[in-house]
């Protein structure tokens, strides 16, 4: 038993987004906390607000951070999914509050030549997943309801 206090986890605004290609495929990274090397995981485009932003221009932000795509945010349209998430990661435990925005390419070649020092050393790859991928892989990936995600946006195959 730890005799050290329980941290409070720290809130946190994000904007994630759910890149459907023609194929009705989405883009996931995959990557792993720094803390926990064994524990692999998939995750949408997205992060934290910075100040002053709202949760679709940190997607819009964001998405061109970590991919190249600019999308400007006008053309985000609204939230297509709201979640709380309870997370640690690098040793801190976080509480977000997350808003998901479908956004649509025929294709798109990732580029993540802009990542930050943080993601450039966590992140090992991407991919785009077909929904039966998703429903039949062994993968973890987040959110953990991502199918029903998909398929209240409005993308085939769910």
């Amino acid at each position: 038993m730890s005799t050290e206090p329980r941290q409070e986890p720290r809130p946190r605004r994000a904007g994630r987004v759910l890149l459907v290609d023609a194929r009705e495929r989405v883009l996931l990274f995959h990557g792993t906390d720094p803390h926990q090397p064994g524990a692999a995981y998939w995750f949408t485009p997205g992060g934290g607000l910075d100040d002053g932003e709202t949760t679709a221009q940190a997607a819009a932000r964001e998405l061109f951070e970590e991919t190249g795509l600019s999308v400007p945010v006008d053309r985000i349209g609204p939230a297509v999914h709201s979640e709380v998430a309870n997370f640690s990661f690098a040793g801190v435990a976080y509480r977000q509050e997350q808003d998901f925005y479908l956004v649509r390419v025929d294709s798109w070649h990732v580029d993540t030549s802009r990542f930050d020092e943080v993601e450039q050393a966590s992140v090992d790859g991407h991919r785009w997943w077909s929904v039966s991928e998703l429903r039949e892989t062994g993968e973890v990936y987040f959110p953990a309801d991502l199918t029903s995600v998909l398929a209240a946006a409005g993308v085939a195959g769910c």
